[in-house]
């Protein structure tokens, strides 16, 4: 099993500690913490580069934009994440153009994150499929047919949710979710949500 190393900086010290409970129950993920840009740059410096930095934009030191390119230069090999609890699409375009490989919501479930660091760690990027109105992602064209919410169920299907998961993280019934799920499986000519879900995970790989 391939073993990914993660550091998690941000300045919340629950947030923190709750990142860190639910990443390091993962078997391949050894996690560190970080509270502060300079902290994070020092943790770097001593562990040498982490296969993804998860890094809060507005913790100590940060300075926006130029925080970010600090900390993609310092762990040049590895991978940068960045993480808020609300961001402009700009500074989302921004840190990307910045060398950042994504961008995560702090609402983001366990599972979801989970997999969303998996997925940055093995060189793809990550950005979420209109979880924020305020950053739409385009979609590839196999996947342009499909409704904004059947977009969203279907990126949750590739991070591994089950319906009764999707159908609590967009507030709607199970039965709604697996309405969904037949539309997108007619529209991307899958034979079931297992093929839909590699079919979705191969056109999203941004």
């Amino acid at each position: 099993m391939a073993m990914f190393s993660v550091l998690v900086a941000d300045d919340h010290l629950l947030l923190r500690e709750t990142l860190v409970h639910f990443l390091g129950r993962e078997p391949d993920f050894q996690v560190a913490t970080a509270g502060s840009l300079s902290e994070t740059l020092e943790r770097i410096a001593t562990h040498g580069v982490f296969d993804v930095v998860l890094l809060d934009v507005v913790m100590p030191g940060m300075q926006g934009l130029a925080g970010v390119a600090k900390v993609v230069a310092a762990n040049a090999g590895g991978a940068v994440v960045v993480m808020s609890g609300s961001v402009q699409r700009s500074f989302v375009e921004g840190a990307m153009q910045s060398g950042a490989r994504g961008y995560v919501p702090k609402t983001l479930p366990a599972r979801a994150l989970a997999e969303a660091m998996r997925q940055v760690a093995s060189g793809r990027k990550y950005l979420p499929v209109n979880l924020y109105s305020d950053v739409p992602v385009a979609l590839p064209p196999r996947l342009a047919q499909l409704s904004p919410q059947e977009a969203r169920v279907l990126r949750f299907l590739c991070q591994g949710l089950s319906n009764k998961e999707i159908a609590r993280e967009l507030d709607i019934g199970e039965v709604t979710v697996k309405t969904h799920m037949r539309a997108i499986c007619t529209k991307l000519g899958a034979r079931n949500r297992t093929q839909a879900a590699l079919i979705g995970t191969e056109q999203l790989r941004i």
